[in-house]
């Protein structure tokens, strides 16, 4: 009995600990970024879960000033990428080079890209080809680089964090449906208000120089997302996101009417990792060592606004995920409600 309840002491307090490094984070990058508390707690969330993270939104908005603030919160290797249309592979990945030794011989070096860093900024990643774009596939998923038939592991912790500019069309090159699966959240930043406006005029354009103090660091990440792991999860709520995910499918007999309307193809089952790896991070924030049904909506939008993919209709009528996803979360809260959940 004494065992137990030290065993729940000690959680307890791994718990308050994490809550409280998270809250530290989230403080810092908002002593630089005005606004988008939303965005930025969501961001943290999902770099506790151990997920890469695109961010959409007109250019000035402070996406990339975001991920910077972030890299100095966190105290992690910084890395950015502008991509471009001429960049190439090897221009992220590295390359093999030949080097001349002391002894007068010839060896084969390899050059690490800047790939090779805990936080990466792939800046307007949409600008850069297919091909380029395919690069980050396999660190993204695998943590590794392939060069010359060599794997480099990547140190962990390792986050990819991609903008890109939700207007422009010309120059650029939409991501493949493979590649932003691999995002675990996709989210959105907004104009901000005039009282925010005023503020950001207030500290950017005056004599002072805002930066963020260090709040955490990578080991720090590595340990809150073993813990966040370990948070336990009942069936009927992982059958919550099982019928949130399943409501996007237009060939599914319990499918949303929109979605059989307006969807061409419904979320992956990297969704629903998504959003159960997102929504343990969330209570895990709350204090709470157990997933609710609010934290697995908290996750829901982020986790699969990028993961549907819809026909000509809904872009004849206007119709965007997210909307779709208002109804299915509606919709389906509601079947829940009535069946005791």
């Amino acid at each position: 009995m004494t065992a137990a309840v030290d065993s729940r002491d000690a959680t307890e307090r791994q718990v308050q600990e994490a809550r409280a490094l998270a809250a530290a984070v989230i403080e810092e990058v908002c002593t630089v970024i005005v606004g988008q508390r939303a965005a930025i707690r969501d961001t943290v969330v999902c770099l506790i879960a151990g997920g890469n993270v695109l961010i959409e939104g007109v250019p000035g908005l402070g996406k990339t000033e975001l991920v910077r603030a972030l890299g100095q919160a966190l105290d992690l290797r910084f890395s950015r990428i502008q991509f471009t249309p001429d960049l190439m592979p090897a221009d992220i990945t590295g390359t093999t080079v030949v080097m001349d030794a002391a002894d007068g011989q010839r060896a084969f070096r390899f050059e690490p890209g800047p790939i090779f860093a805990n936080l990466v900024l792939a800046d307007e990643i949409n600008r850069a080809t297919p091909k380029t774009q395919a690069a980050l596939l396999e660190a993204m998923q695998e943590r590794q680089v392939t060069v010359a038939r060599t794997v480099h592991r990547l140190d962990p912790p390792f986050f990819v964090m991609a903008t890109q500019n939700p207007i422009e069309m010309e120059g650029t090159y939409p991501l493949p449906e493979a590649q932003v699966d691999r995002f675990m959240f996709k989210l959105t930043v907004d104009y901000p208000s005039a009282e925010e406006l005023t503020e950001i005029l207030e500290r950017t354009t005056g004599a002072a120089e805002t930066g963020a103090g260090r709040a955490a660091s990578g080991a720090d990440l590595v340990r809150m997302g073993a813990l966040a792991r370990r948070v336990g999860i009942a069936a009927h709520v992982a059958r919550y996101v099982v019928d949130l995910v399943g409501a996007t499918h237009p060939a599914n007999p319990n499918a949303h009417e929109m979605s059989r309307q307006y969807v061409r193809y419904g979320c992956s089952p990297r969704a629903a990792q998504a959003m159960v790896r997102a929504a343990k991070v969330y209570a895990l924030l709350d204090g709470r060592y157990h997933v609710g049904f609010d934290d697995i909506r908290a996750a829901a939008r982020p986790a699969m606004r990028h993961r549907i993919l819809l026909n000509f209709e809904a872009e004849a009528d206007g119709v965007t995920t997210d909307r779709i996803l208002d109804d299915v979360l509606i919709t389906t809260r509601r079947a829940g409600d009535a069946a005791g959940r």
